[in-house]
């Protein structure tokens, strides 16, 4: 591995986390409210809890927020590639720093450094660096997502499937579309995207504890200040 493709990826890592520090829900609550998400609700800084707490307008910024910042960071990480005119196995946009920049970004979102590393889960982050590395799993699991939401009604359900079936999602589609790619690389890009739904499933371990005990609430579009569920 090259000295530039090393100094690529520690940049990549740096600004993504920064990026990822961001958090849309802390923000749009703080500048629009002039409250802390972090005190309402379930006071997780999340979409879903913007959405009951403060109505469907912040609830929108937040999501626009909250992709932006994973689709900015990933398509920075593959600038600095170009830049520093750097490949791995033949790959010029360095998909493996892609997936680098996104688990930074969520990094930054769940432990924010401009606000006490007290953040959100990561979901949407960790959904929109897909779009950008490979929009087929994308829409895959915005798929899975759907369907079980529409199905149970909890939005953690859905979150963690979806997350779960990233990486043999990522494998699948890698496997197929590109066969003429080392192995080795597809599956350093596979364990990456298996980081990345590890940590967004470990992070609603409360709300696996909620639905085992049938306390987990389901969700609706209408904002609710008073609700405990976590997105």
């Amino acid at each position: 591995m090259s000295g530039m493709l090393i100094l690529a990826i520690a940049l990549s890592a740096v600004i993504s986390y920064l990026l990822g520090s961001c958090n849309s829900a802390i923000i749009v609550g703080r500048l629009i409210k002039g409250q802390d998400i972090r005190t309402l609700g379930s006071k997780n800084a999340g979409l879903t809890n913007t959405l009951r707490c403060f109505g469907k307008g912040c609830a929108l910024l937040t999501l626009i927020g909250d992709l932006g910042k994973g689709i900015v960071a990933v398509l920075l990480s593959k600038g600095l590639c170009g830049l520093l005119d750097v490949s791995l196995a033949g790959d010029e946009s360095v998909q493996f720093i892609g997936y680098v920049a996104g688990i930074a970004a969520i990094l930054g979102h769940v432990f924010p450094l401009y606000y006490g590393f007290r953040g959100g889960k990561g979901v949407l982050v960790g959904v929109s660096v897909f779009l950008v590395i490979d929009w087929k799993a994308f829409c895959i699991m915005i798929l899975i997502f759907a369907v079980v939401l529409a199905i149970s009604k909890y939005v953690s359900l859905g979150s963690m499937i979806g997350a779960g079936c990233c990486p043999v999602i990522t494998l699948l589609i890698q496997l197929l579309t590109d066969p003429e790619r080392p192995l080795w690389y597809t599956l350093l890009n596979t364990i990456m995207a298996a980081v990345m739904a590890g940590w967004v499933i470990w992070m609603h371990r409360s709300n696996i504890e909620r639905l085992r005990s049938g306390t987990e609430n389901k969700f609706s579009f209408s904002s609710k200040s008073k609700s405990q569920t976590k997105d």
